[in-house]
């Protein structure tokens, strides 16, 4: 019989490490377009790019810190997976382990909309619909002994805060975290849970002992995944927020991320020196939300080691 041909597997091969080789360039490429671009008004910068809240940003004097939009950006996602997570593994062991089948599919459907509600429209219900009815809780809170915390102090009169903005955000990456964490869930082995049913144990200690310790690292990468996509969201965040004239520590303040901060001034970006000073921040971000997908993808990696 004749030899088959490896020039398939050749060509293959070498397409998919056409494409790797390509895709870290793109990425290299917009790094160091980034960086070249924020050189030249960090240079020129007059405050603490990195600690000063300071904004000021004109062709004659560039004055401008991060410091408040780290803040909001990173308080804002942090409120948002501390919610969302512990629901999105409720939701993923109701579909794996509690619920029939059938339930399964509706509720892993129901959830799996979620993803696809474009960020405007979750802007629009949450600016017109959610912030005003949580607001009476905000203003509970801030005004009982707990006001007295920095993190929990009166704020804004109006519902635009960033504890507005961290619930919708978390309802926007539960459908993240709960699709991957059911998807490791399923992946179980079956050995683990039949030897947990063994010793007799009841079924949250089956879960304990055999699905949460397999699962773990996949639902760790799961919810640093959600956070990249929470440090990242625009319009929902940009329409939900007010913009304050001062920083303020408190969660019922207003503030802007990043994201929401340079698509509001977008209309500024008519020279190369504001432009730049807007890049450094998304340079930041960049950064930022690139270090949480690559720890993602190592905690992932590291789980399936172990597996």
């Amino acid at each position: 019989m004749r030899e088959p041909s490896k020039a398939p597997d050749k060509i293959f091969s070498g397409a998919t490490l056409a494409t790797g080789i390509f895709l870290v360039a793109l990425i290299g490429a917009i790094f160091l377009f980034l960086l070249l671009t924020a050189v030249g008004p960090l240079s020129r910068n007059e405050v603490n790019f990195l600690t000063s809240t300071e904004w000021t940003v004109t062709d004659k004097r560039l004055a401008f810190g991060i410091a408040g939009m780290l803040w909001t950006t990173v308080v804002s996602s942090i409120i948002a997976m501390c919610l969302a997570v512990p629901v999105a593994i409720g939701v993923a062991l109701l579909i794996t382990h509690y619920s029939t089948p059938a339930i399964g599919r509706t509720v892993g459907f129901l959830v799996d909309l979620l993803a696809a509600v474009p960020s405007v429209v979750y802007g629009m219900w949450g600016v017109r619909v959610f912030a005003p009815v949580i607001q009476p809780f905000s203003d509970a809170v801030a005004g009982s002994w707990l006001g007295k915390i920095p993190l929990l102090a009166p704020g804004l009169q109006s519902s635009g805060t960033v504890f507005a903005a961290a619930l919708v955000l978390a309802i926007m990456i539960l459908p993240i975290v709960t699709a991957l964490s059911r998807d490791v869930f399923e992946q179980t082995p079956r050995d683990h849970i039949e030897a947990a049913w063994a010793l007799g144990a009841t079924k949250w200690e089956m879960i304990k002992t055999a699905v949460l310790p397999y699962g773990r690292s996949g639902v760790i990468a799961a919810s640093m995944l959600g956070l990249g996509r929470a440090l990242g969201e625009t319009i929902a965040v940009m329409l939900i927020l007010s913009t304050v004239r001062k920083f303020d520590w408190s969660i019922f303040s207003g503030g802007e991320t990043f994201a929401s901060k340079i698509a509001t001034n977008a209309g500024e970006l008519d020279s190369p020196t504001k432009t730049g000073a807007y890049i450094a921040a998304g340079l930041v971000l960049f950064l930022l939300t690139f270090a949480v997908n690559a720890i993602a993808r190592v905690v992932a990696a590291g789980g399936k080691a172990k597996a």
